[in-house]
């Protein structure tokens, strides 16, 4: 007997001491008030609009017209309390919702199962990552965040309850239906998280709901399909099932859902529902926790309770039970006839009926149905999908995504010129994302094979590969498992190349791998999502560091919180404005006057690119190849960048060699090549010359005298239609120049007459002098030296000198239709003739490239010579080359750069700083690098088709207008 005493008392104690530390989370900042609304309320009411309130109903906003009728009939006969909104859209349920608010005499609670946002449940609507992808991420603010901006949804859309958040602890990997939708396997960890998204979410006015009580995370059976049973005791269901909700009650949760269990240490009676068992509801959830929020049934349409023996006393059971609302009851009308029936038996007592309801009550008003407004339709979509939406959202997956096996710190990707890249694909989703996103950084290359011998021998070229293993996001509940099949393709490739294996899943998948010592790297990913594989490619590459840790255990190779955190390697990484202090709504500016400029025929296409602060914000693409044509610019199309040769080719290369002290910035011409010595330049150094202050002649048309005086055509004593030892450099297609013309350039420049005062002039002749030089250093081509020092180690691979016979046509824009020289269309060959009379490969002009891989090098330059975990260059080199030593003679020219106007008229918008550098290029190319605002503008046209004559993107200053747009969409 004194045990027992002593059991009563110490439960007396308890259930004392959490009342005193539980208030009711449903009372308003103005109590008086509301308790005054709420009794004049509840005693205006019939007894069968107080039983009414008892019960929210389901509704799909894509409804027929006969559920609609039932719907409006269970709000005018039965004066149901509340709607949980299922499938349908957003516009669609804001109307219906309207309508229907508009028949209730009072103001219906709305709840929906947004667990993940709206998209739960509707199109159209926002979707952040699944729990298990918010349990991967550490910093718990944002996992705060997501429930306010979830909240924000909802109650814009006028709902009151979400569903959320799943506080069930997910320690069963066969869990079919939690698993993604779980914080993880860690009790605490899923409590702090489940602690913020419940604050974030109740601040933003909407109420939050644990469920699913008292815990659902250890069953391998659905709910929704059978009654799944929990066998554990009773001490380890308090101490680990019930630990988030007694948590959560203290910090004022307004609501609790209670499961469809069948739970034989908390419940004697053989197989009945945890929702219908007093023990737990009444004795365990609301005395031993002190909870005084609302209580709802899961759905009780679910087979774990509609199995239930009486299937029509369910409501009345659940009711007794100590639940304050019936959710998705199988009919209404019978539930509510059988509780009043026990209500007026005396089954029910008047006061445990107006306890329930009275809580209703002081919900509606929580939420402000007291002075019910309905939802507005203007602008509905615009704010259900909000760029801090977009913010948040990848702000989540970079914090998430997770390196759990890293061997030989394989990641992030380094020494890009070494390695040889295959992407393979495996599941049953597109991985296209994750490989466009690839394509970024490096040269990667996506294999198939019809078989694994098949592919295998594919392979025999490449030396690291990249498995993708992508299944359906459309919801948590998608198959995630690997085939056998799979299983062993990724076996046997793991045993003959570098591997690294990323899994845009549950981390559960990785349980199945045959053995992973042989794979390098193991990525986990979470979802299949584009953010998700945009910012994994990105992660992959070290644009963003690694920060993610593993939610759960995986089999024998993983622990909870597993994680290797990895830095970044200052590449270019990819993100929206609002990342980095600018506003998407101006930069739309951007897209007017490139569009205007493609209508008024100013070119046919622009590839346009803006980074800040390391990341680009703005990478889009306008108009065609060409004006009559059909191919749309792509990402991956290249234009030809002519004079920004001189700073992506050239300069670079002759800036390392300053380094080396090969030549200095006051270095003769005479001093770097003996055929100099005696000439006109011979004292020309390189800082003038490079400066455009060396009186050098603009240019020479040395295509001019090769030329027929006669019909202005290739003279056959200069060209051949077929190449040949003698007539070896192929100025365009089916036209190949005598191979000993070369030698021509140079003398020709050497023995020019120079201007007759000293003062700016622009001038194409340093870049033939430095090529000439620096090929001869080193004895090979620029072509060669440029991608062997810069290109392939920057990831550059889109940039090239004569891409005809390395790429598809198909991806090269066309220059020109010429009509004074090759009299064809330029097409993959070098627009400008001198650098084509030089086999393509100039150092004034001649590259080709894409908006991308220029942003790299200018980023390279704005980084003070580092990217990519490389230095290229010292910053003092950088700093050198970008200096304008002739400022004051009215020369505004730094050292092979360009740079702002001094006065008026000048390469910019005159809103940029001094210490800002680029270039332009006769195609209708610009370049250019802020270090004061961090920022990186590209933009890449082909302006000179089909006919070079008149520039009017200069005329019109397109280029430097769009510069000022970006400067004023700059808001930080």
């Amino acid at each position: 007997m004194r045990h027992i005493y002593i059991s009563i008392l110490s439960l007396l104690c308890t259930v004392l001491s959490f009342s005193q530390k539980n208030i009711n989370p449903l009372l308003s900042k103005d109590v008086a008030a509301q308790e005054k609304w709420v009794d004049s309320v509840y005693n205006s009411m019939s007894l069968k609009e107080k039983v009414g309130q008892l019960y929210m109903v389901q509704v799909m906003s894509n409804l027929d017209a006969q559920s609609k009728i039932k719907v409006v009939k269970g709000i005018k006969e039965h004066h149901i309390g509340g709607i949980i909104y299922s499938n349908g859209g957003p516009y669609r349920q804001a109307k219906l919702n309207n309508e229907l608010q508009a028949l209730s005499k009072l103001p219906m609670l709305i709840g929906m199962d947004a667990e993940w946002g709206l998209s739960m449940r509707l199109d159209s609507t926002y979707a952040f990552p699944w729990n298990m992808t918010l349990g991967a991420i550490k910093d718990n603010k944002l996992v705060e965040q997501t429930g306010k901006q979830i909240g924000e949804h909802c109650k814009r859309l006028g709902v009151h309850f979400n569903f959320a958040p799943v506080v069930d602890i997910n320690t069963n990997p066969k869990n079919p239906i939690i698993g993604n939708r779980s914080f993880g396997e860690s009790r605490d960890d899923v409590t702090q998280k489940a602690l913020a998204f419940m604050k974030g979410m109740q601040g933003s006015g909407v109420l939050a709901n644990a469920k699913h009580f008292p815990g659902h995370g250890d069953t391998d059976q659905d709910s929704h399909k059978t009654l799944p049973t929990i066998h554990f005791d009773e001490k380890r269901i308090d101490s680990v099932e019930l630990y988030p909700y007694k948590q959560l009650i203290k910090a004022g949760l307004s609501s609790v859902m209670v499961a469809h269990l069948n739970v034989p240490s908390l419940e004697a009676k053989e197989n009945s529902p945890s929702s219908l068992s007093h023990h737990i509801v009444t004795d365990i959830l609301k005395n031993q926790l002190g909870f005084q929020g609302l209580i709802f049934t899961d759905a009780l349409t679910m087979k774990g309770a509609a199995d239930f023996d009486e299937t029509s006393d369910i409501d009345l059971a659940a009711f007794k039970a100590g639940n304050d609302v019936m959710l998705m009851s199988e009919d209404v009308g019978i539930g509510t006839s059988k509780i009043i029936e026990a209500y007026k038996k005396g089954d029910i007592s008047e006061s445990r009926l107006a306890y329930s309801v009275k809580k209703i009550l002081q919900a509606k008003y929580k939420v402000g149905l007291h002075n019910y407004k309905p939802v507005a339709i203007a602008d509905l979509s615009k704010d259900l999908n909000r760029l801090k939406d977009d913010v948040l959202n990848e702000e989540l997956f970079e914090n998430a995504i997770t390196i759990v096996k890293n061997e030989g710190d394989l990641l992030p990707l380094r020494d890009l010129e070494t390695k040889t890249i295959a992407y393979i694909e495996l599941g049953d989703d597109s991985g296209i994302p994750f490989f466009n996103a690839l394509k970024k950084f490096g040269k990667v290359h996506a294999l198939q094979g019809d078989s694994l011998e098949d592919l295998k021998n594919k392979l025999q070229v490449y030396n690291t590969v990249i498995i993708g293993f992508h299944r359906s996001n459309a919801n948590p509940w998608k198959a995630y498992e690997f085939s056998e099949e799979q299983l062993e393709w990724i076996d046997s490739i793991a045993e003959t190349h570098k591997v690294i294996l990323n899994v845009f899943v549950k981390p559960y998948a990785l349980s199945d791998l045959k053995r992973i010592d042989n794979i390098e790297s193991i990525v986990v990913s979470y979802q299949n999502s584009k953010t998700a594989q945009e910012k994994s490619a990105q992660i992959l590459f070290g644009a963003l560091p690694s920060k993610g840790h593993l939610p759960v255990s995986v089999g024998d190779y993983f622990t909870k919180f597993s994680g290797i955190y990895t830095n970044e390697l200052k590449r270019l990484s990819y993100t929206i404005p609002e990342r980095v202090g600018m506003s998407s709504e101006k930069l739309k500016k951007v897209d007017s006057l490139v569009n205007y400029a493609i209508k008024n025929e100013m070119t046919p296409g622009v590839q346009l690119l803006i980074a800040r602060k390391g990341k680009v914000i703005y990478n889009k693409n306008f108009g065609k190849h060409t004006y009559e044509g059909k191919e749309k610019i792509g990402f991956d199309d290249i234009y030809d960048v002519a004079s920004l040769t001189k700073i992506l080719a050239t300069l670079p290369l002759l800036m390392e060699l300053e380094e080396q002290g090969v030549v200095s910035l006051d270095t003769k011409l005479s001093e770097i090549l003996p055929e100099y010595k005696g000439s006109n330049k011979e004292n020309i150094t390189l800082k003038a010359m490079l400066s455009h202050y060396a009186r050098l002649r603009p240019w020479e048309p040395f295509y001019y005298n090769t030329l027929d005086l006669e019909t202005k055509k290739p003279s056959p004593k200069y060209y051949r239609a077929k190449r040949s030892a003698e007539f070896n450099i192929e100025v365009s297609k089916n036209l190949f120049l005598r191979t000993d013309y070369q030698d021509s350039i140079p003398k020709i420049i050497r023995e020019s007459e120079l201007l007759d005062r000293l003062k700016y002039r622009y001038s194409d002749f340093p870049y033939y002098i430095l090529k000439e030089f620096i090929e001869y250093h080193y004895d090979r081509t620029l072509e060669q030296l440029t991608e062997a020092h810069f290109y392939e180690p920057l990831g550059a691979n889109y940039t090239m000198y004569n891409p005809y016979h390395k790429i598809s046509s198909k991806k090269i824009v066309p220059t020109e239709i010429d009509d004074y020289y090759r009299y064809q269309k330029v097409h993959g060959y070098v627009h400008d003739m001198g650098a084509a009379m030089q086999n393509g490969i100039g150092g004034h002009a001649g590259v080709f490239s894409n908006a991308n891989d220029v942003a790299k090098i200018m980023q390279m330059y704005l980084q003070k010579g580092y990217y990519g975990g490389k230095r290229f260059l010292k910053p003092e080199t950088i700093d050198k080359f970008n200096t304008c030593y002739f400022c004051s003679e009215d020369n505004r020219r730094g050292v092979g750069f360009d740079k702002p106007q001094l006065e008026d008229d000048g390469p910019t918008c005159g809103c940029i700083s001094m210490t800002s550098f680029g270039h332009s290029g006769f195609t209708g190319t610009y370049a250019w690098a802020d270090p004061e605002e961090e920022i990186v503008y590209v933009f890449l046209a082909n302006r000179t088709y089909p006919r070079a004559g008149k520039n009017l993107l200069l005329r019109e200053n397109i280029r430097t207008e769009i510069q000022r747009f970006i400067y004023e969409a700059i808001v930080d």
